[in-house]
C-alpha cells in the first residue's frame, strides 16, 4: 500500500481527519498504526479497503486528496484485495446467523462452493468462537462479535489484513487467542497486516514496524517509524506525552497518580437473587448478588459472553429482571417505588446514568454540543445551566473543536468520551458504564480516570463493565467476577418479553 500527499475530510466538517499522509507499507509487512484518538487511524484504514471516495468521488461524503494506492492501484478500485475488521463489531454484523455471517465475504469474492465452509470452520476455530454455525448473530456478546467479525475477514483471505483494535473488547485469554490467530493467518498467507491498537504491549512482538501518526494539525503526519524497540526506546516520553500507550519500562511517569477511594457510603442499588435476559433472548445471569453503596466503584469483570452486559443493564433499569430483583434505595429513588425498570425514562435521567457498550446506541442528536444538552434539556434544567454544563463536559473530554460535529463522524475513542458525558450530563447519582474506556489513548484514558475519581469522591456509585485492569487499579474497584453460563445446564428463554416499544423508550434515552 502507498499513500502520497493523501488527506481526508469528512463531510460536513472543516477540519480534515488525514493531512498530508506519505507512508509506504512492504508486500507482507506487519505494522502497528498508532497515534492519539482523533489522529485518522480508522479514517486510514476505511480508505485502504476502499470504502471512502478516491480523489474527485463523492464530495457530500467527503473530500480526498493526494494518492492512496493497494497494489499499484487506487484502493477504491481494489475491493476485496483488503480486508477490514471495524473498531465497532456490530456495525459489520449482516446475517443472523453465524456461519452464514462468516461466508458472507467468501461468497461475494465467487470462492468455490465447496471451499467456503471449510474455510468458515476453520476461521471460527482459529478465533476461538465456539457456537453452531446456525447459532443467532444476535445473541453474541460484544467481544464474541468481535471474535466473528475477525474470522469473515480471515475467512477471505485477503492479501491486506486490517485491524481496528480488533481485542479492545475481549478478554485477557481472548486477547492472546485473537492476535496469536491472526499471526497463524498471516504465517500462511503470507498477506500484510496493518493493525490499530491503543495498547502497544498487545502486538509488539509480533509485527515488523511502528508507525505513528501525529494528530492533524499538530506537526507531522507520520511523527515516528521504525521498528518497535527502536521507536519505543527513542521517542518513549515523547510518545506517552501524544497519548501512545507506551509500555512501563519506555517511559518514566505512571500514566496516574496513586488514590486513596472513599470509605463507601449508603447503599443505593443492590441486585438480590438477580435473574436477567436480554428481550428475547435466553437468561445471561441466572442469580446475581451486587450491592452498589454511594462513593463507590465496582468492576463487572469475566470472560466474554458471562452476560456482564446483560446484568448491567438490568441493574441499570433498562432491562425487566427475569428472577430476583433490583432494589434502589430510598436515597436513590427519592420518593419513586424500589424497582428502577418501572421508572419512567425522565425519572431514570435524574438518578441512574447509562453508558451503553456501543456508544452509538445512545446517539439521539445531529451536534456534539446537543447531545450534551439532551438530557439536561428533557429534565427542564435553565439554559444557562444546560450551557454551562455542556461547555465543562467538552472541554474535560477533549471534544470541545468537534462541537458543531455530527456525532456519527466521531472516530470511536470520540464517540466513546462522549457517550460517557451524555450518562454524567444529567447528575445521576449512579452511573452504569460498560467499557467506558474503549479506544482511547493513554491521555485521554488518564483524563477519564481523573472524572470518574470525582465522581466516586463526590458520592456517586459506579459499575464499570471492563476488562482493563489498569482502570480497576487506578479506581480502586472491588470486583465482582461473572463466570459463564454452565452449558450443560439449557438456558431458557424468558417468557415475558417486554413490548419493543418499552425497550426503544428506555434505550433511547427519551
Amino acid at each position: 500500500m502507498l499513500a502520497r500527499g493523501w488527506s481526508w475530510r469528512h463531510g460536513g466538517r472543516r477540519a480534515q481527519a488525514v493531512s498530508g499522509l506519505d507512508l509506504a507499507v512492504e508486500p507482507a509487512e506487519r505494522v502497528l498504526l498508532l497515534g492519539p484518538s482523533g489522529a485518522g487511524k480508522s479514517t486510514l484504514l476505511a480508505g485502504l479497503v476502499g470504502v471512502l471516495p478516491d480523489a474527485g468521488g463523492d464530495a457530500d461524503e467527503g473530500e480526498a486528496q493526494g494518492e492512496l494506492l493497494v497494489g499499484g492501484a487506487p484502493a477504491g478500485a481494489r475491493r476485496g484485495r483488503a480486508g477490514l475488521v471495524l473498531q465497532d463489531p456490530e456495525s459489520q454484523v449482516v446475517l443472523a446467523r453465524v456461519g452464514d455471517d462468516v461466508a458472507f465475504g467468501p461468497e461475494n469474492l465467487e470462492v468455490p462452493r465447496e471451499e467456503i465452509w471449510p474455510r468458515v470452520r476453520a476461521a471460527l476455530d482459529a478465533v476461538g468462537l465456539d457456537v453452531p454455525l446456525d447459532h443467532p448473530t444476535a445473541a453474541l456478546s460484544g467481544g464474541q462479535k468481535q471474535r466473528l467479525a475477525l474470522a469473515g475477514v480471515l475467512a477471505m483471505r485477503p492479501g491486506l489484513v486490517l485491524l481496528d483494535e480488533p481485542t479492545a473488547n475481549l478478554d485477557p485469554a481472548g486477547v492472546t487467542e485473537v492476535r496469536d490467530a491472526v499471526v497463524r493467518a498471516l504465517d500462511a498467507t503470507g498477506a500484510t497486516l496493518v493493525v490499530v491498537e491503543h495498547r502497544v504491549a498487545v502486538w509488539a512482538d509480533v509485527v515488523d514496524r511502528v508507525v505513528v501518526l501525529g494528530a492533524p494539525g499538530d506537526g507531522p503526519a507520520v511523527v515516528a517509524d521504525g521498528p518497535p524497540d527502536q521507536v519505543l526506546a527513542a521517542h518513549g516520553d515523547e510518545l506517552a506525552a501524544r497519548g501512545v500507550w507506551v509500555p512501563p519500562r519506555y517511559r518514566t511517569r505512571p500514566l496516574v497518580p496513586g488514590w486513596r477511594p472513599p470509605a463507601p457510603g449508603e447503599e443505593l442499588l443492590a441486585a438480590r437473587s438477580l435473574a436477567c435476559a436480554r428481550p428475547g433472548g435466553p437468561v445471561a445471569v441466572r442469580s446475581a448478588d451486587l450491592v452498589l453503596p454511594a462513593a463507590s466503584c465496582t468492576a463487572l469483570t469475566g470472560a466474554n459472553g458471562a452476560g456482564k452486559t446483560t446484568l448491567a443493564l438490568t441493574v441499570a433499569g433498562l432491562l425487566e429482571p427475569v428472577g430476583g430483583a433490583v432494589v434502589a434505595s430510598g436515597a436513590l429513588a427519592d420518593g419513586l417505588g424500589p424497582s428502577p425498570w418501572r421508572w419512567r425514562s425522565r425519572d431514570l435521567l435524574r438518578r441512574v446514568g447509562t453508558v451503553f457498550q456501543d456508544p452509538e446506541h445512545q446517539l439521539v442528536a445531529a451536534t456534539v454540543a446537543d447531545e450534551l444538552a439532551h438530557g439536561p434539556r428533557l429534565l427542564g434544567r435553565p439554559e444557562e445551566e444546560v450551557r454551562r454544563r455542556t461547555e465543562e463536559l467538552l472541554e474535560r473530554l477533549r471534544l470541545t473543536a468537534l462541537a458543531r460535529a455530527h456525532p456519527f463522524t466521531l472516530s470511536g475513542g470520540e464517540k466513546r468520551r462522549l457517550s460517557v458525558a451524555t450518562a454524567l450530563a444529567t447528575g445521576p447519582r449512579a452511573v452504569v458504564l460498560d467499557e467506558p474506556t474503549f479506544g482511547q489513548d493513554a491521555r485521554t484514558w488518564a483524563e477519564l480516570v481523573e472524572l470518574l475519581r470525582e465522581l466516586v469522591a463526590g458520592g456517586a456509585a459506579l459499575l464499570a463493565v471492563t476488562h482493563d485492569a489498569d482502570l480497576v487499579d487506578a479506581l480502586g474497584a472491588r470486583t465482582h467476577h461473572l463466570e459463564p453460563p454452565d452449558p450443560a445446564v439449557p438456558l431458557a428463554p424468558r417468557a415475558d418479553t417486554p413490548p419493543p416499544w418499552r425497550l426503544a423508550r428506555r434505550w433511547g434515552r427519551r
